[in-house]
């Protein structure tokens, strides 16, 4: 019974084979082929074995270098050279044991070394002590800290605020809190660093536009309305940002915030609004380029800006609704993993607001003396001023590049060390040239503060007049 079973299986599968599709077979036949090759063929080949005597073998060891863990730098490098400071850098500051008028610290308002400031801080360390060893969700989070975050929500006239120990960390912080892989931005080529970085960590799909280029970012913003149409499901769940800056650090020229707030509503985009530069310097009131428009706080999404400038403090805030502010409390990298900014530094920025909102025509102080040194330093031979008359830092590049940037490095740092000899203490902007997305040119940077009288303004723009003409003529 079994044998006759057996032969009816064999009838039907020569039956089977004769009926096959004739591609059918000769694919089974590769097939076969290929097991049989793999079973039977070595999996890699037997190298020659050469044994060395000890002898060679000390001598291939001794003759081994390895590669080198970073590139050789220049004993020469100016980041390897330090100038360094003796005393407070605020309105006059010792560098080299040389007392110079301060045109290079970002202390606009003046509020480095004011009494106030000082005493505030000195109450606060005697209360808590110096740090506070651990982030704010592990006994981080000091009273004092949440009275800053209630201050800069009251002051910025928006619901919340959270506070970071370190102002880069803010913005590269925020950014990839919101922002995730598959995601849109939208970013000006002038972007600073901490832009830059925020915008890596996202993983997100970046677009750079020319900078302050406003139908640049149309047309970006229109391919991807066209690029959204053809899969309808993938943009619902796409998120869209534009990310800018209030007062641009690499070129010290204002942002478009109407026609930026336009487009936001037009293509359906969150704005990202970093104001490091412009919180405590644009506005009637110090509150940024919002006020200086007279944009409406509820039209940006983020506002982001750090405490080392205009509050001469340390660390960064962010400043928007509550369910977006929270939100980065259980993301924001800065935030939930570095320890929190130390008491003293909290009770310092409280201070410096308080003199901020007391005095008002603090601001508009800063602004003449602002024209009043980039009218002054109109008209140098060799160089040109780049930025806006309102902006208290703004560069000097110069006007026609020698071809080298390493030259034009070297060119205007003979300007800067000159004008440090006549005690006008300057600095060259500083980059990372091989991590810049887009890398500005060369520059020296010019810091106005609140502190400075019209005649060391006037005493600065003649020398670095005298100086650009010794050095480049």
């Amino acid at each position: 019974m079994a044998t006759a079973a057996e032969q009816w299986v064999l009838v039907e599968m020569v039956q089977a084979l004769y009926e096959a599709p004739a591609y059918h077979l000769i694919l089974e036949g590769i097939l076969i082929l290929w097991i049989i090759r793999l079973l039977f063929s070595k999996t890699y080949k037997l190298q020659e074995r050469s044994d060395l005597t000890v002898k060679e073998k000390e001598e291939l060891i001794e003759e081994w270098q390895p590669e080198p863990l970073v590139p050789p730098i220049s004993k020469d490098h100016p980041a390897l050279n330090y100038n360094v400071v003796s005393g407070p850098p605020s309105h006059n500051i010792v560098v080299n044991g040389k007392k110079c008028v301060n045109f290079a610290s970002f202390n606009f308002l003046g509020l480095l070394d004011n009494p106030r400031v000082k005493a505030a801080a000195l109450a606060s360390l005697k209360k808590y002590g110096v740090g506070t060893c651990g982030p704010r969700g592990f006994y981080g989070t000091f009273d004092v800290h949440l009275d800053l975050e209630d201050r800069l929500a009251k002051f910025m006239k928006t619901e919340e605020a959270i506070i970071y120990s370190y102002g880069f960390a803010t913005i590269a912080s925020a950014i990839p809190a919101y922002s995730k892989r598959g995601d849109i931005v939208f970013v000006d080529r002038a972007a600073c660093f901490a832009i830059q970085k925020g915008l890596q960590a996202s993983r997100s799909d970046i677009k750079l536009f020319q900078h302050n280029d406003m139908a640049d970012l149309e047309r970006l913003l229109k391919e991807q309305e066209m690029e959204d149409q053809k899969n309808p499901r993938k943009a619902r769940v796409t998120r869209r940002f534009i990310v800018v800056e209030g007062l641009y650090m690499n070129t010290g020229t204002i942002c478009p915030l109407p026609e930026l707030v336009k487009l936001k509503y037009k293509y359906k985009a969150r704005i990202f609004l970093e104001e490091s530069l412009s919180f405590g310097v644009l506005g009637e009131y110090g509150r940024g380029v919002t006020e200086h428009f007279g944009i409406s706080i509820d039209d940006i999404d983020l506002i982001s800006a750090n405490m080392e400038n205009s509050l001469a403090s340390i660390g960064g805030f962010c400043c928007g609704r509550s369910f977006v502010i929270d939100h980065q409390r259980l993301s924001g990298q800065g935030y939930c993993f570095s320890a929190s900014l130390p008491p003293l530094l909290a009770a310092a920025a409280i201070e410096a607001l308080n003199i901020m909102e007391e005095n008002p025509g603090i601001f508009l102080v800063l602004k003449e003396k602002c024209a009043r040194i980039h009218k002054a330093l109109q008209g140098i031979s060799g160089l040109k001023v780049v930025g806006e008359s309102l902006s208290p830092a703004f560069h000097l590049q110069l006007t026609d590049s020698t071809g080298s940037r390493d030259k034009d490095v070297q060119l205007l740092q003979e300007i800067v060390k000159h004008c440090m000899d006549r005690s006008i203490a300057l600095t060259q902007a500083r980059y990372l040239e091989k991590e810049e997305k887009c890398l500005p040119p060369p520059s020296i940077r010019v810091v106005v503060t609140v502190e400075q009288t019209d005649e060391e303004l006037e005493r600065a723009a003649h020398t670095i007049k005298e100086v650009a003409q010794a050095v480049l003529l």
